[in-house]
């Protein structure tokens, strides 16, 4: 896992475009699981566009200090839905 938010952000881009899944603390020991497509990294923050059949909503965003934390797990699949990485 890399270790400074500079590092996570130069991993996330070159996954830009790739299917990811996104295993979340939702607080009070709730786990949310979603599926999207990484579209954009910026400063920081990453946007995800999530599958529309599986939310009620469009895109959801996380910082990288999320994924420092380990408040946010991330799974990147490639065209074939091969695991690639875990964040």
């Amino acid at each position: 896992m890399p270790k400074t938010l500079a590092d996570i952000k130069k991993s996330l881009d070159c996954h830009l475009g790739k299917r990811l899944q996104l295993r979340a603390n939702g607080g009070r020991k709730k786990t949310v699981e979603r599926a999207g497509i990484l579209r954009e990294t910026y400063h920081a923050v990453f946007v995800i566009d999530l599958d529309q059949e599986e939310n009620s909503f469009e895109r959801v965003s996380y910082s990288y200090a999320d994924v420092l934390t380990e408040a946010v797990e991330i799974s990147i699949y490639d065209d074939a839905n091969n695991l690639v990485a875990v964040k």
